[in-house]
């Protein structure tokens, strides 16, 4: 059972607290959106997504190169956090609340919160939000309203993490989802040794441009290591 300790609704976490809460291993999660108190958690196993080991289906590296949609990063980070928010089968209410959409959207007004977008037309229709630190990516939340699209989102963000040297994709717990990509629980003791070192050095988010969309077709051959 994951390790939880409340926090009192009334103690404001500035962004300099949230990123030392996860450089120990540890972050917040509300009850529901109704509640105003945060929790802070930390899993005696923890869900990791091993960059080298991604496992990308050939149906969906198809997708992903011939899609309609575009994917770009950071463009909208408040509609995200509102499509992670909303109800979906299985889930009529979300642990996102308040206090948790304005500490992230304060992390991604210092550079440190980062989103990836997948749009059809104007339309947002999938994407995820995450936070990054040193050479860790912090996966919080997904979501899609279109096919497919919140994997396209995965495969983006996995290939950007690639290219810019990251060290650790921390998915916080394990889906039947997660795990067609690869995804796998590690021990606490285990997970703070990759935590420790994902924090020695620098990443770079940046490393795919994110002042365009990113093709399809650019972010699976950053995957099979051809760019």
């Amino acid at each position: 059972m994951p390790m939880a300790s409340r926090e009192n609704a009334f103690v404001e976490i500035t962004p300099e607290v949230l990123l030392k809460a996860y450089a120990c291993g540890i972050f917040p999660m509300a009850e529901s959106a109704e509640d105003p108190a945060l929790y802070w958690i930390e899993p005696d196993m923890r869900g990791i997504l091993p960059l080298d080991g991604f496992h990308l289906a050939s149906r969906l590296a198809r997708t992903v190169r011939a899609t309609p949609y575009t994917v770009w990063v950071d463009r909208d980070f408040d509609a995200v956090i509102d499509g992670c928010a909303e109800p979906k089968p299985g889930r009529g209410r979300t642990w996102i609340n308040t206090r948790i959409r304005r500490i992230y959207r304060a992390l991604f007004d210092a550079g440190h919160a980062h989103t990836v977008e997948v749009y059809d037309g104007d339309a947002l229709v999938g994407g995820l939000y995450g936070v990054s630190l040193g050479r860790a990516f912090f996966g919080e939340s997904m979501f899609h309203r279109a096919r497919d699209a919140s994997k396209i989102a995965l495969v983006h963000l996995v290939a950007r993490l690639k290219a810019g040297h990251y060290r650790l994709l921390d998915t916080q717990f394990v889906t039947e989802h997660l795990q067609t990509f690869g995804a796998v629980e590690v021990p606490k003791r285990r997970y703070h040794r990759l935590l420790e070192e994902a924090l020695n050095g620098e990443a770079d988010f940046a490393a795919v441009p994110v002042d365009r969309p990113v093709a399809g077709g650019e972010a699976v051959a950053i995957l099979k290591g051809e760019s």
